[in-house]
């Protein structure tokens, strides 16, 4: 058994997010066309004989203009540490940018190895692909750089096979049967935010967040209750929608999909609350996971 902890890390709307489900062949976490989806830290399992593969997909790593940002970097930056491996996942069809210099600058004073992963290949040429592995690869001394896609799964299997010649545990972590070590409930609120942001498109910005506040498992049903958590009246206004057709319509959606996720029909309530500034203030942040009460 070889095993170990790979960091999958970048700039926001990079396709971290669509990597790792590509990785691991299920949906573990959301993606939006958006940046800044991914708000928690995230474990994705690759099981395969002889391998165990833990994947962390971090949120984006941007300069941070709130609380929230700050305690998002920091958790980003932290997993850059402890793992056998970093991913540095680029966008190869946005090109270099000042993102990605900052993180390359932050990973200097690693001595973990880094692959390269340029991501997006199906939005770009060979010639222009050869062009920026020619760019990059004098920026940073990464040990590996590969091409892929996670939206059309290319070169996923080759990166996979590149991942396991550096892991150097021989300890498996996680059953062989899971994929993920988040909650049930943290995957249904964020299942919730995933198709509120697919409904709403670009009538609200990313100042939402969802929290399961009940998962209730009976034989024949499980009653689900989640929080809608919003920073101003007029985006919970647009949220809910005329009587209510908005909420209604992304209720009906989630609901679908968490049936599919959990095995038995599901009643789910969501609630809206705005709550001014939550990004900034430490008991919202608790409570929603974002930092550790200790």
């Amino acid at each position: 058994m070889r095993s170990g902890f790979v960091s999958i890390i970048g700039r926001p709307n990079v396709g971290k997010s669509t990597l790792v489900n590509a990785i691991i062949n299920k949906k573990i976490a959301i993606t939006s066309d958006v940046s800044g989806t991914t708000r928690n830290i995230i474990q994705g399992i690759y099981n395969e004989p002889g391998y165990q593969i833990v994947f962390v997909d971090t949120p984006g790593i941007h300069k941070p203009i709130n609380r929230l940002g700050k305690v998002l970097n920091k958790q980003a930056l932290s997993l850059t540490k402890d793992v056998d491996l970093i991913l540095f996942v680029v966008d190869v069809a946005a090109g270099i940018g000042r993102g990605d210099m900052f993180i390359l600058e932050m990973l200097k004073s690693s001595d973990i190895p880094v692959i390269l992963v340029l991501n997006k290949i199906d939005q770009i040429n060979n010639a222009k692909l050869l062009k920026i592995i020619d760019e990059y690869k004098d920026i940073y001394p990464f040990v590996e750089i590969v091409p892929t896609s996670g939206l059309t799964h290319d070169n996923i299997t080759r990166l996979i096979d590149v991942i396991k010649k550096y892991l150097k545990d021989e300890v498996q972590y996680f059953p062989e049967d899971y994929y993920t070590s988040s909650s049930l409930k943290f995957m249904v609120s964020e299942i919730v935010r995933e198709k509120l942001l697919q409904v709403t498109e670009e009538e609200i910005p990313h100042s939402i967040t969802c929290y399961t506040t009940l998962y209730e498992e009976h034989k024949d049903i499980i009653n689900i209750v989640v929080d809608i958590i919003v920073d101003r009246d007029s985006i919970k206004k647009i949220i809910i929608g005329k009587n209510g057709s908005r909420l209604k319509q992304v209720g009906t959606i989630a609901r679908m999909e968490i049936e599919e996720l959990v095995g038995k029909k599901v009643y789910l309530e969501l609630f809206v609350k705005a709550i001014k500034n939550w990004k900034e203030k430490e008991k919202y942040l608790v409570e929603l996971g974002f930092v550790d009460n200790e």
